[in-house]
């Protein structure tokens, strides 16, 4: 997916201090907005302090009317960066990393520019050849469609992803999945541990999510409950496996509701961390660090909001994932319809701005 820039923000408004409306009131304003939408899916509503509202919405199965329910898998599709992202920066914190460093220093033997940055993978600024340009195979880029031993991050890394270079590096950015493929190799290079392996010890584990994993090579839909649609037609399969550190991760909504807890609540990166993964960058269109980071004017909110937004769209499943720090609140929706129109925030309009402002801001008069 080729994310909108985040144009027209005044990232150095102040943003508003104060408290948001009680979760209660909150969730069903948002949910009535899904209502009004028609959309299938599930939205969740977290605060810091770990009260949560869910609710699920439409069918996951057309054919069979299968309804989605609250707690199934999803696909967390890009939303698996913004994991990758945190566990870089937990790296960067212990001293193992550095952002400016070359990616060459902890991938020797990588065959692609090995001058690029770890922030410039992290900020799609690599230049490296993208997977969705590969030739379509039955309406799905070719590299989404392989299976076996030539996927996954270290292979994936070695292979397509050394290969020719489509642009410099460190201009602006361009979405493409090879940037973190090569950064799950470079976790594994420095930690001695595969992807997996440090999503369970250091995310799972820790926080109790138990349905966090990675999709297996060749699993229908990833593994995910909801068949995804284009209007009324499935959309064509791809193995998800081929996401590897970029948007292979599945699990439920709730369990990303414990994910966004932890970055709220400073347990899974130090305020340090947290601080500079969450810098927007004006020039990148507010691009931070696997995620964008901007302060937005929502409908009943006397100040403007940061947020902190990551979106993603894979398999025929979209996310929003958006964290407001200050209001100490997320607000997390899956749909299983591909086609769905979220609209941009900064436009002051659109499902995204509706949801954001009723899960974030007293009711207008």
């Amino acid at each position: 997916m080729l994310l909108g820039t985040i144009a027209g923000q005044t990232l150095g408004s102040t943003p508003t201090s104060k408290v948001p409306p009680p979760l209660g009131a909150a969730f069903d304003r948002a949910a009535a907005v899904v209502t009004a939408a028609g959309l299938p899916g599930e939205l969740v509503i977290t605060d810091a302090a770990r009260s949560a509202r869910a609710a699920a919405f439409g069918l996951a199965d057309r054919a069979r009317q299968m309804p989605n329910h609250v707690g199934q898998r999803w696909l967390w599709a890009s939303v698996t960066k913004q994991v990758t992202a945190t566990l870089v920066m937990q790296e960067v914190a212990k001293g193992r990393m550095a952002l400016d460093a070359p990616i060459g220093r902890y991938l020797p033997d990588f065959g692609g520019n090995r001058a690029i940055t770890v922030r410039e993978l992290l900020q799609h600024r690599s230049g490296l050849p993208n997977p969705s340009d590969t030739p379509a195979i039955d309406g799905v880029p070719g590299f989404y469609r392989q299976t076996g031993r030539g996927i996954g991050d270290d292979a994936s890394a070695a292979g397509f992803c050394s290969g020719r270079a489509k642009a410099a590096r460190g201009g602006q950015w361009e979405y493409n999945n090879c940037d973190y493929l090569v950064l799950g190799a470079a976790l594994r290079a420095v930690t001695g541990r595969s992807y997996a392996q440090l999503v369970e010890k250091r995310i799972a584990r820790p926080f109790g999510i138990r349905t966090l994993r990675l999709a297996r090579d060749g699993q229908p839909r990833g593994g995910a409950a909801a068949t995804g649609y284009d209007a009324n037609v499935p959309v064509p399969a791809l193995n998800v496996a081929t996401g590897g550190a970029a948007a292979a991760l599945t699990g439920s909504a709730g369990d990303l509701a414990k994910f966004d807890r932890g970055l709220m609540t400073g347990r899974l990166l130090d305020p340090t961390a947290r601080a500079t993964a969450w810098a927007g960058d004006p020039q990148l269109g507010f691009m931070a660090l696997g995620v964008w980071s901007f302060s937005a004017r929502l409908k009943g909110c006397a100040e403007p909001v940061q947020l902190v937004e990551r979106r993603g769209d894979f398999g025929g499943a979209q996310v929003r994932n958006v964290i407001a720090p200050t209001l100490g609140r997320a607000v997390i929706f899956f749909t299983n319809d591909a086609t769905a129109e979220f609209g941009e925030v900064w436009q002051g309009k659109g499902l995204t701005h509706d949801l954001l402002s009723a899960a974030f801001c007293p009711p207008s008069a």
